[in-house]
């Protein structure tokens, strides 16, 4: 079917009818923000946030797990709050933000009016991963806009068949490639659509060139780094899958792509959206650009949330679609229709937001959403991990405390040092773990060790003269990674190997 049978062309609507959808999109956004920010402040940072910040503090064109993009702009952050965590992630609620209102923008696009456009922002405002984006700052969450912004792009490069467009697809692109490598693999979809699609016609333009030619310049900073750092990031990311199989993280692909990647009740939209596409000889390259990455992750085993943010494109058509089907019905059914929709999508929302957003500081909400959610219960407990080292810090006999250092055994605990340990005056960490290992170890190496992260055995295998010397938890008593794998804190002397040889050894990735 022509795009013209499956998508109404829009006909130009007065500016101010355009003002009034777009206040819409920006007053659902707003909103959705508004939560974010209300809430945001209620636990602690989250480990991989700690990761971020104390990659901040050491910026360079690459790191071990991400691109610099996330880094650098948290680096940004802390020169303007400080570690206020509202303000930390202040730029992740806007990213999301931004993406509840290109959502409608598609719609509109695709020749929705405002009910199309409402939809589409609020369906992809409820979904659980969308939700989850905006309560902290990672690099998914800039991806997730990156991804969904490309897309509008796509619409307006077929829609207008302007070859200009290239140029904002490959710049957006560039970008992504520089805060989340799975950028490849949307990459790859829009490629593929362009060869499989009437689009190709595109590949003979110069614009097309000079986008792939701008996306490879603004990425080749973090090129540049991989080849000089020997593709330490692949090295890592190979670890991190087989560690993510092995654990049974990469099951569920396809059900916790109606549960989490979108919200349920609006799986008829993108459905309807994905087959609207397949059959419009105009837009079938946004089909591919969904298709060929499911495939992928699908077949190499890849976490579920790799993949939700090529949804907004799918529920845009879907709700376009829909308001004309709608449209068709009487008035009773088509109150019917709505009502059930909006109140299942509401309540969908609702009910993983409580889940997800740190909505109640106590009481039984708060003990739900620690229940069902792991991200919540790694924001608790890191000032008590700190005020534990410093204590042990403080308690060493005056020769031992002045040359001795904290050596940690995963990033959360490396960051949490960082950024919360001066507080204490703490000296930075020593770790093992990803870009950390990259810095070294310091010269000329302590005579004592405060070891955390490490198992009784681990550290009687690895170091000297070790001594339990306190324990790690929280006063709330939530179980998380922390108070449960490695409780146990030692002061230790000197590796059994010498520390070229220890440091080398015990690289590790996480």
């Amino acid at each position: 079917m022509d795009a013209e049978h499956t998508v109404s062309e829009r006909s130009l609507a007065p500016t101010g009818r355009q003002s009034r959808d777009t206040a819409v999109l920006l007053a659902i956004a707003g909103a959705v923000a508004f939560v974010h920010v209300l809430t945001n402040s209620r636990y602690g940072f989250h480990r991989d946030e700690l990761q971020t910040l104390s990659d901040a503090l050491h910026l360079d064109w690459g790191f071990v797990a991400y691109p610099p993009f996330t880094p650098f702009v948290e680096r940004i952050s802390l020169a303007i709050f400080g570690q206020w965590l509202v303000g930390l992630r202040l730029f992740a609620v806007i990213a999301q933000a931004l993406v509840i209102v290109v959502a409608g923008l598609m719609a509109r696009e695709l020749g929705g009016g405002r009910r199309a456009q409402a939809t589409t922002a609020l369906a992809s405002a409820l979904a659980p991963l969308a939700l989850f984006e905006g309560t902290e700052f990672q690099y998914t969450t800039f991806d997730y806009l990156w991804w969904v912004l490309i897309a509008y792009f796509v619409i307006r490069l077929l829609k207008k068949e302007d070859p200009r467009w290239c140029l904002a697809i490959g710049a957006i692109v560039g970008v992504g490639l520089m805060t989340k490598y799975t950028m490849c693999f949307y990459v790859a979809g829009i490629l593929g659509g362009l060869v499989l699609t009437k689009a190709r016609r595109f590949l003979g333009s110069g614009w097309f060139w000079c986008g792939m030619a701008l996306a490879f310049v603004i990425c080749l900073p973090n090129l540049v780094w991989q080849v000089r750092h020997d593709f330490i990031s692949l090295h890592f990311l190979q670890h991190i899958h087989a560690r993510d199989v092995g654990e049974g993280r990469a099951e569920g692909f396809f059900r916790q792509q109606f549960r989490i990647c979108t919200n349920l009740f609006a799986a008829p939209l993108w459905i309807v959206g994905l087959i609207c596409f397949l059959r419009d000889r105009r837009y079938r390259l946004l089909a591919w650009m969904y298709l060929i990455p499911l495939a992928v992750f699908a077949v190499t085993r890849a976490r579920f949330y790799y993949l939700g943010a090529a949804y907004p494109m799918l529920i845009a058509m879907g709700a376009v679609v829909g308001e004309r089907w709608v449209g068709s019905l009487s008035r009773l059914w088509r109150r019917t229709v709505e009502s059930v929709f909006f109140t299942g999508v509401a309540a969908y929302g609702l009910l993983f937001g409580a889940m997800i957003i740190p909505v109640a500081s106590g009481g039984p909400l708060k003990e739900f959403a620690l229940k069902n959610n792991g991200d919540l219960r790694e924001q608790v407990g890191w000032d008590d991990l700190v005020r534990t080292v410093a204590g042990i810090r403080d308690s060493l006999p005056a020769e031992q405390r002045e040359g001795a250092r904290i050596l940690v055994g995963n990033y959360g605990e490396a960051g949490a040092i960082e950024i919360l340990g001066p507080a204490y005056h703490l000296p930075p960490p020593i770790s093992l773990t990803n870009s950390a290992w990259l810095r070294g170890y310091p010269t000329p190496p302590p005579a004592t060790l405060i070891v955390v992260g490490w198992s009784y055995k681990q550290v009687e295998e690895t170091f000297t003269s070790c001594r339990l010397a306190g324990h790690n938890g929280n006063p709330f008593g939530v179980k998380n990674e922390e108070s449960e794998d490695h409780p146990d804190i030692f002061v230790c002397g000197w590796p059994r190997e010498p520390w070229p040889e220890f440091w080398q050894d015990h690289q590790r990735f996480g």
